[in-house]
């Protein structure tokens, strides 16, 4: 495991040419969270290897590990884990620190919610922030005993005997939610099933069906039949597409020839943003499909591209949630006005995405309309100017391809954690021919 590099207080990004070249991004967060808990909970041992060595996922290792479970982490992206069985984890004795992990916290608070131990989980002060009722509720109904803060974390789960098997409905598309209740649902006696309003990322259960649990999926509708029984598996963890679209983004406003992504994930419930970026005129092909662990990988093939406004359809909204940062981006280069409806979850990530990006747009000339769930963006010029990212990695990474198209420098402040999703940003930026310096 490398030595931790100083993390960058803030970016300096000035406009360049072009870009292009090959690139690679870290391994899926999404996959690789759900890796280490499917590992730890499971009989015998799993290998991973793709691992995102993110603060993210760190943080659900470190929390496992304090739950007993042995994580050895070969090298940078290599894990092993040894695992306990579905009934042994252990006490942590203390409150389980999930850092800046929206997925970490409330996928914990299911896996959690069915051991015979008291919890606590809690983060930082973004995370502090992060609803939790959304999870909280169908656990409960469940039998689980948990208590928020405020609707926040801190979480304390009491240890329950038994959760009763449910059927529940999502008011809100939510991976996360839907996730928290099958890991609970492995606890429980019988069919746990969740069915959502919209198509949302299905990792849980591509994972869950190669662990060997019982998992059935039929249109929107999922579930999982507990008691379960999991068994090691190996995990290769493609791409992150959430991490690609920055450099998608980047090649179809200024690539030189090709820009090629290698070995990313394509699962058909991530892929939105391919579309909405095909929709806006980016030219972007699909090469080299291929299956890897369950999961659907390519390599992505970007061109630049004269990007046009578009109206952005809602059912693809919850296919591109954590990508809209990057589209907005793209939005404000494009030719004509782009419209976003249907994306209040984007009010409530690690910033609320809406006003960071609308204020940061505005910043650097860029006529914004704010509405209650997405935005209206007027595409022009961007000038230069001084950018708060709120702490948010994916805001600040977005207004970081931003500088590509800008008349002057942008500078983005708070950049720390960029760490959580996309070690090693500047380095792959710059290596793509983007103009950025760590301040």
């Amino acid at each position: 495991m490398s030595a931790p590099q100083p993390a960058a207080r803030g970016y300096v990004v000035r406009p360049v040419a072009g870009v292009g070249g090959e690139l690679t991004v870290p391994g899926d967060k999404s996959i690789s969270h759900r890796s280490l808990m499917l590992g730890a909970i499971a009989q015998g041992r799993t290998r991973v290897r793709g691992f995102l060595q993110s603060e993210d996922c760190l943080a659900t290792m470190r929390a496992l590990q304090a739950l007993g479970v042995a994580i050895e982490q070969r090298d940078a992206n290599s894990v092993i884990i040894e695992g306990v069985g579905l009934r042994g984890l252990k006490r942590a004795g203390r409150a389980l620190d999930m850092g800046n992990a929206g997925t970490a916290i409330r996928l914990m608070t299911g896996l959690l919610a069915g051991q015979h131990f008291d919890s606590e989980l809690t983060g930082d002060e973004s995370l502090r922030r992060r609803p939790m009722e959304r999870a909280a509720v169908p656990l409960r109904q469940m039998g689980a005993s948990i208590e928020t803060t405020g609707g926040c974390p801190p979480v304390r789960i009491c240890g329950q005997a038994a959760l009763s098997a449910i059927h529940y409905d999502l008011p809100v598309a939510s991976a996360q939610v839907k996730s928290a209740i099958l890991l609970a649902g492995l606890y429980a006696d019988g069919l746990t099933s969740v069915s959502e309003p919209a198509v949302t990322r299905d990792h849980t259960e591509r994972m869950l069906e190669a662990f060997g649990a019982r998992v059935s999926v039929r249109e929107r509708t999922c579930g999982v039949t507990g008691p379960g029984s999991l068994r090691a598996c190996d995990i290769d963890v493609p791409g992150d597409l959430s991490s690609a679209a920055f450099f998608l983004v980047a090649g179809a406003l200024a690539a030189r020839g090709t820009l090629v992504l290698r070995n990313v994930g394509v699962n058909p419930t991530r892929t939105g943003m391919l579309d909405i970026l095909r929709l806006m005129g980016a030219s972007i092909s699909i090469t080299n499909e291929r299956r890897s662990g369950g999961e659907p990988v390519a390599d992505l093939h970007v061109e630049r591209s004269t990007l046009r406004g578009v109206t952005v359809p809602q059912d693809l909204v919850p296919l591109a949630i954590d990508e809209f940062p990057a589209i907005f981006v793209a939005a404000a280069c494009a030719q004509g006005v782009t419209t976003v409806t249907g994306a209040a979850e984007l009010r409530v990530k690690e910033s609320d995405r809406i006003g960071a990006m609308a204020e940061g747009l505005q910043r650097l000339g860029i006529e914004v309309e704010v509405l209650p769930d997405g935005m209206r963006v007027q595409g022009g010029g961007l000038r230069g100017g001084r950018i708060d990212s709120r702490g948010d990695h994916r805001i600040a990474m977005a207004f970081a391809v931003a500088g590509i198209r800008a008349e002057g420098a942008i500078e983005i402040d708070d950049v720390a954690n960029v760490a959580t999703s996309f070690p090693g940003f500047a380095e792959t930026a710059r290596g793509a021919g983007m103009d950025l310096q760590l301040a």
